[in-house]
Formats: C-alpha cells, structure tokens, sequence
C-alpha cells in the first residue's frame, strides 16, 4: 500500500492577536480536514526565531511538498525562505496583524477558511526578492517604514491599534534622510521595494505591483508638508497613493542604495540593520510555490 502524502503545519504559538484557545481550534482543524482529503497529516511548533525556517528546511529535504504556516507575517517570512527554489509549496494561514502576502494573493483571512484552501488548492508560482542576505515576500524598505518597524518591534502589545499609535509618534520626529540611489542622492521620506502591492491591513504603497512579473516596484515617497499627511494616509488605505504628487515609481530588477553609517531597514516588517550603510535590493524570478 502507498504512503500518504505528508502535509505539514507550522504553527506559531506567538502570532498575531489569536488566543490559545483559537489556536487549539486550528490544530484540530487542521488535523481532522487534512486526514479527511487522504494526506498524513503533521503539526510542528515553533520556540524561536528563525525556528519556522529550520523546520521548513527539514520538512524540503524529506520530500513535504505541502507545508502550511499558522502564523503572522513573519513566521510566513520564514517559512517561505526554506521553500523558495523547491519543489515544496506554500499555504498560508493568517492569523498576524498585517497580513500582507495573504491579503495581496487574495487567501481568506478566516483561518478555517485558510486551512481548507491551503489543503485543496493547486501550487501556483510567485516571485520573491532579498534585500542584501534577508529574503522578503510583500515589502522592504528604508526611512519611515523601517523606522516605525523598529520602535513596533519594541511595543509589548501588537495590532493595528498599536502600530497606528506608534507610527504617530514616530511621525511627529522623524527627520527624512538622504539616500544615494543608484548613484543618485535624493532625500526622501520613504523609500519601498514592493514585491506584493500592500505592507499589509490593505494599506497599498505600490497599488499596480505584480507578484509574478519578475520585477520590484521601487516606491519613493519624498518630504511633504504636515497638512498633506491626512491625504496620503487616506491614499494609501484607499489603493491611491500613486495618484499623490509626493509619490514617484517605477519598475526595477536591482537597486542599490548607500547611507551614511549604520542603516535601518525592514523586510516584510522584520527590524533589521545594516551596519555599514549598504543595501543591495535585488528580484529573484519564479522562486516559490504558493497554495491558492
């Protein structure tokens, strides 16, 4: 008799805004529904960061070639690292605050939902993108977004709520920075590299971005009067923020940007810093599988 198919969840306990309880439901879910489509169902647990990529990379190299994550943007993040230039495909379950791959690829927001798409739906490929070592899926970026991503990451509660609050008071201290794109210097509020149109809870920095056309959308917003704020933030929510005169885009394959001493960036809302001031950006084409 043939073995079953292996389907694999990765589950973070930690994510998002869902309880024990709510998590405890998905297991169930998952286990029952997967069992009833034929597949041998298996669920791991992460402990620590980076913990979703070792498993995921264990999971490659024994031949899963479904593996679902139950988590936030970042446990996704990880997950799909292991699984880019692999035969393996990824299904989503979102249950983080952002959401930003899931809202973008159209994968429901109810997790039971979530669950059965990713056990009955058909691999489909997506690009990523890397920004110097660090792979990311929707977004990366410098000055504003990467700012508010670091002082977030130190906020004990996490939500929109919470990260509305925090890029508020980011706002009213933020000076813009200089930046040498591309040999270009510009002084610029926000600078984004979009691989997915949205950084997630459907605030659409690069509203014509494609997943899957080999190619990055490089999203300048430059320094703007306090009093166009309300405007640009209503853009951005209401998928118009290329109609704003601060805005200025266009599509790209690499870019290279320098700063002066150590950087803040992010990749897909994950803080990370760049000591020495130097970030490469750069597509990877056709790299994943995703279940849609």
């Amino acid at each position: 008799m043939a073995s079953l198919s292996v389907a694999l969840a990765i589950i973070n306990p930690l994510s998002g805004t869902t309880t024990a309880e709510q998590k405890a439901v998905l297991h169930d879910a998952f286990l029952r529904r997967a069992s009833a489509l034929g597949y041998a169902p298996e669920i791991v647990m992460t402990t620590h960061a980076g913990h979703a990529t070792e498993l995921a990379t264990a999971a490659v190299e024994r031949g899963v070639n479904r593996i679902l994550t139950i988590g936030g943007d970042g446990t996704i993040n990880e997950t799909a690292q292991a699984l880019r230039r692999s035969a393996t495909a990824l299904g989503i379950v979102p249950i983080g605050s952002g959401n930003g791959l899931a809202r973008h690829l159209g994968i429901p927001l109810n997790p039971l939902k979530a669950i059965e798409r990713a056990l009955t739906g058909r691999p489909v490929v997506i690009d990523s993108a890397q920004i110097n070592e660090h792979p990311f899926f929707c977004t990366a970026g410098l000055g504003f977004e990467a700012y508010v991503a670091h002082a977030f990451a130190q906020e004990p509660v996490r939500g929109l709520p919470t990260y509305v609050r925090t890029a508020f008071r980011a706002f009213m201290g933020y000076k813009p920075p200089q930046f040498l794109i591309d040999g270009q210097t510009k002084e610029l509020f926000s600078l984004t590299f979009a691989n997915a149109g949205q950084f997630g809870n459907n605030a659409w920095m690069a509203p014509k971005a494609n997943i899957a056309d080999g190619r990055l959308e490089q999203c300048e917003i430059r320094p703007f009067p306090i009093q166009a704020a309300g405007m640009i933030t209503w853009r951005l929510f209401n998928k118009t923020l290329d109609q704003s005169a601060y805005w200025r885009g266009r599509s790209i394959t690499q870019a290279t940007i320098q700063a002066e001493g150590p950087l803040q960036i992010h990749a897909d809302g994950e803080p990370l810093t760049v000591p020495d001031g130097n970030v490469t950006v750069r597509i990877v084409p056709g790299s994943l599988l995703v279940l849609l």
